[in-house]
């Protein structure tokens, strides 16, 4: 079966940065495009980045450009993002997604607290 275990958060400074990953299970990780989501505190989960199969990657918003990275390694099956200068309201938990035969599938989500 499909599996996303998500990694990689914690406590990070403002300006900072930090490296969350993923690894994938159960499904033919190279031929799909992997997403990452967060969901702030009170707020809806929002498309932070996605990435295709080939690496060619996306931020959602123009707030997320230059800060956000995302990158995979289809030989181990991961994929991660890159987060640079970090702002408070970045604090969020992040998961990653996949949608494969039209089931969407989260990780369990890395928590990410930006604070000085």
């Amino acid at each position: 079966q499909v599996q996303l275990v998500d990694s990689g958060g914690g406590l990070v400074q403002p300006g900072g940065s930090l490296r969350l990953s993923c690894t994938a299970t159960g499904f033919p990780f190279l031929n799909y495009l992997m997403n990452w989501y967060r969901q702030a505190p009170g707020k809806d989960r929002e498309l932070v980045a996605a990435i295709t199969s080939g690496g060619g990657f996306t931020n959602d918003a123009d707030s997320m450009m230059g800060r956000f990275t995302t990158s995979r390694d289809n030989a181990k099956s991961m994929v991660y993002l890159q987060v640079n200068s970090p702002k408070p309201e970045d604090t969020a938990v992040y998961y990653c997604n996949v949608k494969f035969r039209a089931l969407n599938y989260w990780g369990q989500g890395s928590q990410v607290t930006v604070s000085s």
